[in-house]
């Protein structure tokens, strides 16, 4: 706060009709855009609106800067902003637009795992796409339109994420599969066995309805895990499919293998109780206790990732506006 009062203090003593003031402050206001420093740029642009016209040697606007260091703050101030037309479509000394810059790649350490890291270069590229002119998503450089720029530069991430995400995929499914197989064996090798006419000796106890409750929920979400573990093995993967489509199959596939496993671990404590509560009292709560251990491992270790993934597809994003 003593460093923006410094600022307003600074505009308002600066005689801004004269050009060795502007540039005394352009060098120190192209600087705060490329660091992220919003305050200042929106200061100085409250005291000099036409500070948004200001270009640095390589022709670039503050926005220009604020898309190519991918700085959120700095590059939404231009929604308040009412010079949007005049600027959004210069170019600078190779003839990028802006769009061009959103088109490539950043080194980022905002988000972890090349899916994630994907999915915020998409959502950056959007954002730039939506406000220009449609004439400018198909305008030139030297060489290239910024779709172009975008496929060129992030082909090597899309492989990795690719590769991210099928070795995510796979080894989940490997897991899923395996609670299919149990499951579908302990519903018909149901605790306590059965009588003359097949129906179980437990019939009647609650402990036995929650077991074969929570086996077919079990059962039910592991299936239902796997289905989409093949969807996201057998995708296109192309760069679309990393803003929605693979982050939204990952986040289903984590909260229902997390569902089935916690609905294992309920349906193998009641088929315990079932077996061993009459004689073995003393050894229900502590196999109990164990068998919340794995349910409370998967959480500790994928939960985080699942959070992220959320966050960043259906959160409200780097711009503030999902």
């Amino acid at each position: 706060m003593q460093a923006v009062e410094i600022v307003r203090i600074i505009c308002k003593g600066v005689i801004w009709n004269d050009p060795q003031n502007q540039q005394l402050l352009k060098k120190a206001f192209f600087k705060a855009a490329t660091l992220g420093i919003s305050k200042f740029v929106q200061e100085i642009i409250a005291a000099y609106k036409g500070s948004v016209y200001w270009e640095d040697e390589n022709k670039h606007t503050i926005f220009h800067v604020a898309v190519l260091h991918r700085r959120a703050e700095v590059f939404n101030l231009i929604y308040s902003s009412t010079f949007k037309s005049n600027w959004l479509g210069s170019n600078d000394n190779i003839r990028n637009n802006i769009l061009h810059f959103g088109g490539k790649l950043v080194p980022s350490s905002e988000v972890a795992g090349a899916a994630l890291q994907m999915q915020r270069k998409l959502e950056w590229f959007k954002a730039v796409e939506n406000l220009v002119h449609p004439f400018l998503r198909e305008a030139v450089n030297n060489e290239q339109t910024p779709r172009e720029v975008f496929t060129e530069e992030h082909k090597e991430l899309v492989k990795e994420g690719e590769k991210w995400m099928k070795e995510t995929a796979t080894a989940c499914s490997v897991v899923a599969a395996f609670i299919i197989t149990v499951m579908f064996a302990a519903a018909f090798t149901v605790p306590g066995g059965n009588d003359s006419r097949g129906i179980p000796n437990f019939l009647h106890e609650s402990s036995f309805i929650i077991f074969a409750v929570s086996d077919a929920l079990s059962l039910f979400s592991s299936i239902i895990s796997v289905l989409m573990f093949l969807g996201i093995l057998t995708s296109r993967y192309s760069e679309e499919d990393f803003l929605l489509s693979l982050p939204r199959k990952l986040i289903i596939d984590l909260i229902t293998m997390f569902f089935s496993i916690a609905s294992m671990m309920v349906s193998f404590g009641a088929t315990i109780y079932l077996v061993l509560f009459s004689t073995w009292k003393w050894v229900f709560i502590p196999i109990t206790l164990v068998g919340c251990v794995p349910v409370t491992l998967f959480a500790l270790l994928q939960f985080p990732l699942l959070f992220d993934m959320y966050s960043s597809t259906y959160g409200r994003g780097i711009f503030g506006r999902k």
